[in-house]
C-alpha cells in the first residue's frame, strides 16, 4: 500500500488507521501470522494500532498481546497465565529512559556507587532477557534508550559519570554487548531514531502527563515502521535487489547528451559530490550481499562509457545484470528477476523521474518505488526505509554478488552443449550434504527466512528453535553446500524430517533458487534416502502448503516418484514413498567425496 511506504505522513496514518487497516484485510494478500507479544513500560496502544497497519502492508498477519501499563516486568518475570496461553512467536519489551530506575544519582555519589547503579539497571534487564528466553524460546526485540530531554550538567553531562546522558550511553553499549553475544536477541536502536527525529520534538511531556506516551504521538509511526524493519528481516521479507537508473540518477546529466565527459560525478563540484556519495551508499549494500543490477533507458554502450568514468565508483562488474536498452523498464525489472531465478517483488528500484517510477510501481506488484527529490535526499529515504535491515550476517551474504555473477557464466557455457546432462557434467559439481552442525546453523535459519518459491512447506525457524530441531534425536536434519567449476554457492538446500515409527514426517524441505535445475534436490533425496536406512525407516512422507509463490515445487514429490495420498481444494497435497527398492536418481553431482576417500 503506496500510503504505508516511507516516506509517508504521520499525521495521515494516524487519523486514518482504522480504513487502511481494513482495505489490507480485504486485499486478498497471503500472509503468515505472527503472535507477538509488546510488554510495556509506557502506553503501547497506538504503538500496537502503527505496528499491525507495517506488518500487514509487509505480508505479516500480527496478532497481538499486550501487558497493562508499565507490567512489562512482572509479565516476564512472574507468573503471567495469559502470556503463556498466548504462546508468543516473538517478544517486543517497550521501555525507554522513562524507565530506568538506577539514575540520575546525585552528584556526591562516588564513581564505584555509580558503576554499581550502572550494573544493577543492566541486571534488571538481563535477567528478564533470559527468562523469557528459557520460558518461550522465541526472538526479543528490546528498545535501547533515547537521550534525556535536559542535561543538569550541559556538554559535561556526556563524559562525566555523574550525568544522565553518560549513564545511558554505558547502559546502551552494554545492551549491545549482549546483543552481539545472543543469538534471536535484537536491539531496537531508539538512541538513533530519538536523534533523527529530533529529540526535543521527540519529548513531549504533555504526551506523557496525559497519557504516558514516552513519545510524542506522531512519532508513533516512525517508531512502528522501524520495529517494523527488524521483524520484517527476522521473518525474510527484506528486499534483495537494488535496480538503479543511470542518468540523473547515478551521476548528473545524460551521458548520450552530454559524453563521458560531460556527466557530473567526482569531487569537483557540489551537484557531482552528491552523485558520488550516492554510488558509495550503494556500492556498500553489496557488503550485505544486496544485487545491484541496471535499468535504464539508454544505449549499451553509453552505459558502460559511464561506468567507466574515471570518477566512478560503480562499475560494470559491481552489477550482476545491465538492462540499457529502451524497452519498458518494468518489462526489463521483469526480465532480470526471472534471470535472476527472483521474484519482482524483491527489488527496489531507483529512478529519478516521477513518470517511470509510477510506471513501475502500477505494473509489478509489491515492488518498492522510493520516492525522492535529489541525490542527497535518495540517501535518506533508502536508508530510512530500511529495504535491507540486517538482523543476521553472514560470509555467504557478503559474497552473494559473485555467486549470481557466476550463474550468468554458467549460463554462457550452458550454451555451448547441446545435452543438458553433458552441461550438468561439464559444470564438476560437489556436494557436501550432512547434518546441522553449529557453524552452519545460522545460515541455515537464514535461508529457511528467505526461500519462497523452491520451499515446499514454507516454515520459518527462529535460531533458538532450530537449535532444539538440531539437539534433537527425533529429527533427521540436512543441509546441503554446492560448488562448481565456477565457485562455491555456499549452503543452497535444507531439508528437515521428523520420526514417527518407522516413517519420516518431512517438515522442511527448500532450495535456493540460484541453483534450480541444477539437480541438487535429487543429490539431497538420495542422502536423506540412505539415512533413513541407516535409521531403520522404510516410508517418507511429503506435505506441499500452497503459497503465493511456491507453485513451481507443487509436484516436486511426484517427480521424485511419490504417490500422492490426499489433495485439498486449497491445493494443498500429501505425498508417501516406501524407501523399499529406492534407485538414486543423482548422476551429475559428487557427493561428500572426503568421507568416501576416507571410507
Amino acid at each position: 500500500m503506496k500510503e504505508l511506504e516511507y516516506p509517508f505522513d504521520s499525521s495521515f496514518l494516524l487519523q486514518k488507521r482504522r480504513k487502511l487497516k481494513k482495505a489490507l484485510l480485504a486485499d486478498g494478500s497471503a500472509r503468515m501470522e505472527k503472535r507477538i507479544a509488546v510488554l510495556g513500560g509506557s502506553t503501547t496502544n497506538d504503538i500496537v494500532s502503527m505496528l499491525e497497519l507495517f506488518l500487514l502492508n509487509c505480508g505479516i498477519q500480527p496478532v497481538f498481546y499486550q501487558s497493562e501499563y508499565a507490567q512489562y516486568w512482572q509479565d516476564a518475570m512472574f507468573d503471567a497465565p495469559e502470556l503463556a496461553a498466548f504462546q508468543p512467536d516473538l517478544i517486543f519489551i517497550h521501555t525507554t529512559s522513562r524507565n530506568i530506575t538506577e539514575a540520575p544519582l546525585p552528584l556526591s555519589a562516588s564513581e564505584q556507587e555509580v558503576q554499581d547503579a550502572l550494573e544493577r539497571q543492566y541486571t534488571h534487564f538481563t535477567q528478564m532477557w533470559e527468562h523469557l528466553a528459557a520460558t518461550y524460546h522465541c526472538p526479543i526485540l528490546q528498545n535501547n534508550f533515547e537521550l534525556p530531554a535536559t542535561r543538569l550538567m550541559g556538554n559535561r553531562d556526556g563524559w562525566d559519570c555523574h550525568g544522565m546522558v553518560w549513564f545511558i550511553s554505558e547502559l546502551n553499549r552494554k545492551f549491545g554487548q549482549y546483543a552481539a553475544a545472543h543469538n534471536d536477541f535484537y536491539i531496537h536502536d531508539i538512541h538513533y531514531l530519538a536523534a533523527s527525529y529530533g529529540l526535543d520534538a521527540w519529548h513531549d511531556n504533555s504526551y506523557w502527563y496525559l497519557y504516558k506516551y514516552a513519545m510524542t504521538l506522531d512519532a508513533i509511526p516512525e517508531f512502528a515502521y522501524s520495529l517494523t524493519r527488524i521483524i520484517r528481516s527476522i521473518y525474510g521479507k527484506n528486499k534483495k535487489v537494488l535496480a538503479l537508473d543511470l542518468d540523473n540518477t547515478l551521476w548528473g546529466g545524460v551521458i548520450g547528451d552530454d559524453g563521458q565527459e560531460g556527466i557530473s560525478i567526482g569531487q569537483e563540484t557540489a551537484e557531482a559530490e552528491a552523485y558520488t556519495e550516492v554510488q558509495e551508499y550503494c556500492k556498500a549494500q553489496k557488503q550485505l550481499g544486496v544485487l545491484l543490477t541496471i535499468c535504464s533507458k539508454n544505449e549499451p554502450e553509453n552505459a558502460r562509457l559511464g561506468l567507466s568514468h574515471p570518477d566512478s565508483v560503480l562499475h560494470e562488474d559491481d552489477f550482476v545484470a545491465i538492462k540499457a536498452n529502451w524497452e519498458p523498464k518494468d518489462r526489463n525489472l521483469v526480465q532480470t528477476a526471472a534471470e535472476l531465478s527472483l521474484l519482482p517483488e524483491s527489488f527496489v528500484f531507483v529512478d529519478d523521474n516521477p513518470a517511470e517510477r509510477e510506471i513501475v510501481s502500477a505494473q509489478i506488484a509489491g515492488i518498492a518505488v522510493p520516492e525522492f527529490q535529489d541525490p542527497a535526499d535518495c540517501i535518506r529515504v533508502l536508508d530510512h526505509a530500511g529495504y535491507f535491515e540486517t538482523t543476521t550476517f553472514s560470509a555467504a551474504d557478503a559474497s552473494r554478488s559473485e555467486m549470481y555473477r557466476a550463474n550468468a557464466q554458467r549460463a554462457q557455457m550452458q550454451q555451448t552443449y547441446a545435452n543438458y546432462t553433458d552441461y550438468l557434467l561439464g559444470l564438476d559439481m560437489h556436494a557436501d550434504i550432512r547434518d546441522f552442525d553449529a557453524v552452519a546453523l545460522p545460515r541455515i535459519v537464514q535461508l529457511t527466512n528467505k526461500s519462497n518459491q523452491f520451499n515446499l512447506t514454507t516454515r520459518r525457524y527462529t535460531q533458538s528453535e532450530m537449535e532444539q530441531v538440531a539437539a534433537d534425536h527425533k529429527h533427521i536434519r540436512l543441509y546441503g553446500r554446492l560448488r562448481d567449476k565456477f565457485g562455491d554457492n555456499g549452503i543452497v538446500s535444507v531439508v528437515i524430517g521428523e520420526i514417527s515409527g518407522d516413517t519420516l514426517h518431512i517438515e522442511l524441505w527448500l532450495m535456493s533458487c540460484r541453483v534450480l535445475k541444477r539437480d541438487m534436490e535429487l543429490a539431497m533425496l538420495d542422502t536423506l534416502v540412505a539415512e533413513c536406512r541407516k535409521q531403520g525407516i522404510t516410508a517418507i512422507c511429503g506435505y506441499y502448503y500452497k503459497t503465493a509463490k511456491n507453485a513451481m515445487v507443487k509436484d516436486l514429490f511426484g517427480t521424485f516418484g511419490f504417490t500422492k495420498t490426499e489433495q485439498f481444494e486449497n491445493g494443498d497435497s500429501t505425498w508417501r514413498m516406501e524407501i523399499a527398492g529406492y534407485e538414486n536418481q543423482n548422476h551429475v553431482i559428487q557427493v561428500n567425496e572426503k568421507e568416501h576417500q576416507q571410507a
